[in-house]
């Protein structure tokens, strides 16, 4: 059955999906791609994953342009009034409902004006942890194509609606993920000196990092969002755990922070006796705007339109799985201003563009579409 960009957004926003299980997902984009009317031989659906999809359109024997929209959700129980809210303790907090729209609606605009432009629509799985870019990409599947440029948005509340907004150079972060185990030993509270205190350690460790200098080269930012510890209240904690996330201009610059925190882990065991470990997960180079993309884009979109406004808004701590591609390819991503007033940010229980926002991106991809074509 057909449906449209918006009605494809309620359904993603109803039933959001973690990183690696977005298999509901997956389908819904498959089945909204393949009822397009114009859905025909130009097209070719690769799902090389068990989650994402890779929708190819081929209409000549030239190169490709690869447009990015990521689709999986956060364990953020939402908290708005939405017609159409999460029916689970998951939400798309993050605005990859809308990311995917906005790529839907491309799709459908490729197929409806016979575009003349090959083009590979990923639909990428595992943004929000575990590196699904990467993983996408290993599976070989692009291996068979050549691509020019890569194009990606994201969506913000942080600009007012209809704002276009990046940079030339580094736009977002490189961040790490990082996990850090304590294994002490438990003892009832009325005898510590049986025990060995986990969360004395942890907390031992974090006023350690606290002390870290500040002169470390570049912009850095070190933050752990998830403390676990203990399980009764009268029983020494035996095991405590963080998870956070080191953010850096570069990875280089990354690693080193881990490095640190190795070090400072090291020094805690010996005071403590509580054996500590460092686990490095999912490590998102920087996202790199090519100078070239970056002109090209302020001038699409500086004084041109009323409905856009440009902005150069420098580089912002903000890690991007969509850093990998920039890797591979010369890329240009932008921020996509949703504001009407309203400023939550990213990653909150209340943040919600509106509908009418995947028809200004799915616009904005089409200028640029249309920029790139010979």
């Amino acid at each position: 059955m057909q449906i449209s960009p918006i009605e494809l957004r309620h359904l993603l926003h109803q039933n959001p999906e973690l990183a690696y299980q977005e298999f509901q997902t997956t389908k819904l984009i498959i089945d909204a791609v393949s009822a397009l009317p114009n859905f025909d031989k130009r097209f070719t659906i690769h799902t090389p994953m068990q989650t994402g999809v890779l929708v190819e359109y081929k209409v000549n024997d030239g190169n490709y342009l690869l447009f990015r929209a990521d689709i999986d959700a956060l364990p953020i129980s939402e908290e708005t009034a939405y017609e159409f809210k999460s029916k689970n303790e998951n939400m798309h907090a993050c605005g990859h409902d809308v990311h995917t729209s906005i790529l839907f609606g491309l799709v459908e605009c490729a197929a409806r004006e016979n575009v003349n432009q090959n083009i590979l629509f990923l639909f990428q799985p595992a943004e929000e942890s575990g590196g699904g870019a990467m993983k996408f990409f290993a599976t070989g599947i692009f291996n068979q194509f050549k691509v020019d440029k890569a194009f990606a948005l994201h969506v913000t509340d942080e600009f007012p609606k209809g704002t276009i907004a990046s940079t030339s150079g580094v736009l977002f972060a490189s961040a790490l993920e990082i996990d850090i185990d304590f294994h002490g030993k438990s003892s009832h509270v009325a005898f510590p000196q049986n025990g060995k205190n986990a969360f004395n350690a942890l907390r031992l460790f974090l006023d350690a990092v606290d002390k870290i200098p500040k002169g470390i080269k570049d912009a850095t930012l070190l933050g752990f969002g998830k403390i676990t510890s203990g399980n009764v209240r009268n029983i020494v904690p035996g095991n405590a755990k963080l998870k956070g996330t080191i953010r850096a201009l570069t990875m280089k610059e990354t690693d080193k922070i881990a490095s640190r925190l190795k070090t400072i882990s090291e020094g805690i065991e010996q005071i403590t006796d509580v054996k500590i470990k460092l686990t490095k997960g999912a490590h998102y180079p920087e996202v790199i705007i090519d100078d070239f993309l970056f002109r090209s884009l302020s001038k699409i979109f500086s004084g041109k339109s009323e409905k856009f406004t440009f902005h150069d808004c420098g580089y912002k701590m903000t890690g991007e799985d969509f850093g990998y591609i920039s890797q591979q390819y010369p890329s240009l991503m932008f921020w996509l201003g949703t504001s009407t007033g309203e400023q939550f940010g990213l990653h909150n229980p209340q943040f919600l563009p509106g509908d009418d926002v995947i028809e200004i991106g799915t616009n904005a991809f089409k200028q640029i579409l249309i920029s790139q074509i010979p």
